[in-house]
């Protein structure tokens, strides 16, 4: 037990798992919430003068603004307005070159703003190319800008400018921080990984023991049914069965447990099959012990150590089946997971925008996962056939 928790494969394991399941609830942003502009840079990324995302609190008749980068990516202006009935509220956008007129209310004591520069309506109103971005002509140069409201006795408004750099690693295609993804990403892989590889290896174990111990017809029966799963190609069966059952996450992790099974079940057989004539075992049918209790007491401890080996070898697998289904949208768009951000970043132009922050994080993710199980899975190899070692 000290040796394996000694391995640093395994503290890198409890590490992650430690994060996938406390930070989401530290996180300040929700997963689902939009942070920033579409493909926007990590906020460490240092490439020209791109803009950083800034947010202005609109409480006076004129606020003014110091701009000394390109434009920002986005502009939004949401809130309220009080004035009296007969009074015209003009809110003015004031740039070293023009002054752009971007509402003229009148007629009601209260006024609800909610203006996106994106907005075609916006843009006719403001007379600018609707195939153009209205941040150019709104933020022409660096100097000095201000957002002017005439004719109101009260603004409660705010001004957000996201830039082309949000986030500690960017945000997606939807303006959500790929960091909060790529936490929240954890949680559901490991989910999945652990959960289908356990109910995988548990049914691997039963089927095992009841084919080697029985023998005769159920072990013909149980082999040949092994041999015909391993046969059937696994991905488009996966695929139909997603279709029919549904994309939630528990739909996925009984998917991926009915077709992994079988590597387990003919490795537990084996096993059984070399101690079931061996002289202790006769010895417990002679003092009458049943076959229950022959399973449960004796086989089942006997194939502990194969079964845990098999489990920190089949994680991997399912995790990059999870990645492989989500990567082909086969699951929940609303369960995120690693291979949920390679899909949708795939599907919404990364490769072509050269948004390598979508790729990356996730991609490093599935590989750190895999190569942590993976060395723990030999490590427990190691343990129960020491040649293996190669001491």
């Amino acid at each position: 037990m000290k040796d394996i928790l000694a391995r640093k494969s395994v503290a890198a394991f409890i590490a992650i798992a430690l994060i996938g399941t406390f930070a989401p609830a530290l996180l300040p942003v929700s997963p689902y919430a939009f942070s920033g502009a579409p493909f926007a840079r990590p906020v460490w990324w240092r490439s020209g003068s791109l803009s950083a995302t800034r947010e202005y609190d609109i409480k006076e008749n004129e606020t003014k603004i110091k701009w000394e980068s390109l434009p920002p990516a986005i502009f939004s202006l949401t809130g309220e307005v009080t004035a009296k009935p007969e009074a015209t509220v003009r809110i003015i956008w004031r740039t070293p070159e023009k002054d752009y007129l971007l509402d003229e209310l009148n007629g009601s004591p209260r006024y609800w703003i909610n203006q996106d520069g994106r907005d075609m309506i916006f843009k006719q109103r403001l007379g600018l190319p609707l195939i153009s971005k209205s941040v150019d002509s709104l933020f022409p140069a660096r100097g000095g800008y201000s957002l002017v409201i005439e004719g109101a006795e009260r603004a409660e408004l705010k001004l957000s400018l996201p830039g082309e750099r949000q986030g500690l690693l960017g945000t997606d295609q939807r303006g959500r921080d790929v960091f909060t993804l790529l936490i929240y990403g954890i949680r559901t892989s490991l989910i999945i990984g652990v959960s289908a590889t356990i109910v995988a290896s548990l049914l691997g174990m039963a089927f095992g023991l009841a084919a080697g111990y029985i023998g005769g017809c159920c072990d013909a029966v149980i082999m040949r049914a092994v041999d015909i799963l391993l046969s059937i190609p696994t991905l488009p069966i996966l695929m139909v069965l997603a279709g029919i059952w549904g994309k939630g996450l528990w739909q996925l992790v009984l998917i991926l447990s009915i077709f992994s099974w079988m590597g387990t079940a003919r490795s537990v057989r084996a096993l059984v099959l070399t101690v079931r004539e061996s002289p202790w075992v006769e010895s417990l049918r002679a003092l009458g012990a049943g076959r229950g209790y022959i399973l449960a007491r004796h086989l089942v401890p006997e194939t502990a150590p194969i079964l845990l080996a098999n489990i920190a070898l089949g994680v991997p697998g399912a995790i990059l089946s999870e990645a492989g289904l989500a990567f082909l949208g086969l699951s929940d768009p609303r369960l995120i997971s690693w291979g949920r951000m390679l899909h949708e970043a795939h599907s919404f132009g990364a490769f072509t925008e050269g948004a390598w922050w979508l790729l990356l994080p996730p991609g490093l993710g599935i590989v750190t996962i895999c190569l942590i199980f993976m060395d723990i899975g030999k490590f427990l190899e190691e343990k129960i056939d020491p040649r293996l070692s190669g001491k």
